[in-house]
């Protein structure tokens, strides 16, 4: 049997919460998450208050103090914590409980420096209350139509191009001879458009809308990508962060 140093232990947990807040909270638009964990699974589910992204996530080893389903609101305090210099590789970070039925459930995250003369106590959000606000959403539509891993230059072209249009909410997508462009504004005033992704498989023939700032948001992310359209009017961008892989499952909007 191997025995991990407490300090390896306190830095994959607080690791692990730094990688949650940056692929949820770091989107700008989402401050609560729910965490359904078990011994062998840990999964993450948020959605954007204004219902523009799902974020589904699956840890690639399980999270051990992740056990149960519990929420973590306030996202924004939680980074604050996590960014004190006060608790590094000597402090403790671990999960509280208490007893509901029986059972113990997750009831708050205490952080408390080696002295134990700064302590931070990070309340958890109960099941019944986090399954209401947060409801797991799986995508049933039709096969994705396009699917492609994107590149720097076409990452990198789509924020000229935002910047250029600044002006503009959401952009469209459409196949091309093969290649997968995306269009800013409309020909009628100040409008552009690009490659985004030259010589895809399939074809996207109708005119769905998706959010700029959501999506770069995402191609801004660290980790592999990949991206799904589907001509039904869904996106979906996996990400795998290295610890997480992740995915935002984007509703198209009509144009």
């Amino acid at each position: 049997k191997i025995y991990l140093p407490k300090y390896f232990k306190r830095k994959h947990m607080k690791d692990n919460l730094l990688d949650l807040i940056e692929y949820t909270h770091g989107l700008g638009i989402i401050d609560l998450v729910k965490i359904n964990g078990t011994a062998t699974l840990t999964e993450i589910n948020a959605i954007a208050e204004d219902k523009s992204v799902v974020v589904s996530g699956t840890t690639k080893t399980p999270v051990a103090d992740f056990i149960g389903t519990f929420g973590m609101p306030n996202l924004g305090k939680l980074k604050t914590i996590l960014s004190f210099d006060d608790y590094d590789a000597s402090a403790t970070i671990s999960m509280t409980q208490k007893q509901v039925d029986g059972a113990d459930v997750p009831q708050a995250i205490h952080f408390a420096t080696k002295s134990n003369d700064f302590v931070n106590d990070y309340r958890l959000m109960a099941k019944a209350l986090i399954e209401e606000k947060v409801r797991n959403v799986t995508f049933k539509g039709a096969a994705w139509d396009v699917e492609f891993e994107p590149t720097i230059a076409g990452i990198l072209r789509l924020k000229k191009q935002a910047q250029a249009n600044s002006e503009e909410l959401n952009f469209t997508t459409k196949t091309e001879n093969g290649d997968l462009k995306i269009f800013f504004g409309e020909p009628s005033t100040h409008s552009g458009n690009f490659v985004f992704q030259p010589s895809v498989t399939g074809t996207l023939s109708r005119t769905w809308q998706w959010p700029v700032k959501v999506f770069l948001s995402i191609m801004d992310l660290p980790g592999d990508k990949t991206v799904r359209i589907s001509d039904q009017g869904a996106a979906e961008i996996t990400v795998d962060s290295g610890y997480t892989v992740y995915q935002y499952l984007l509703p198209a909007q009509a144009k």
